[in-house]
């Protein structure tokens, strides 16, 4: 039987020469630091980040359509922090509906695909 150990990285979609706006958002905005692909994956384009012990791959894909439904869910802490940080760079927040010992919201990437931001609460 196996078993489950978590996720290693997520990938989002994104546009051919998405590469230093993908810098600009995920490492300049939201301050995750950028890690190398393997060599054999680099000629294929796009960006890799750090997210805890996560990555996110920004892939590029031909005949981009972002993703306005599916996403990632970012656990952080201070969230009030990143939102005011979001909202000095220009990004627009939306507020998803309470769930309760959660505070969370959503902005887009500058590619359009959806991200979610969430901060567990203690009550």
């Amino acid at each position: 039987m196996h078993t489950w150990l978590g996720l290693d990285h997520v990938q989002l979609a994104a546009p051919v020469g998405c590469e230093e706006e993908a810098r600009s958002f995920f490492s300049g905005i939201l301050g995750m630091k950028e890690v190398p692909k393997p060599e054999a994956l680099r000629k294929r384009g796009g960006v890799w980040f750090q997210c805890g012990p996560q990555t996110i791959h920004i892939g590029v894909e031909e005949g981009f359509t972002p993703a306005k439904k599916a996403h990632p869910a970012f656990l952080v802490k201070n969230i009030e922090g990143l939102r005011h940080r979001l909202l000095e760079a220009g990004v627009t927040i939306k507020q998803g509906e309470e769930i309760p010992g959660v505070i969370r919201f959503f902005a887009d990437d500058p590619f359009g695909n959806r991200l979610e931001f969430m901060e567990v609460t203690t009550e």
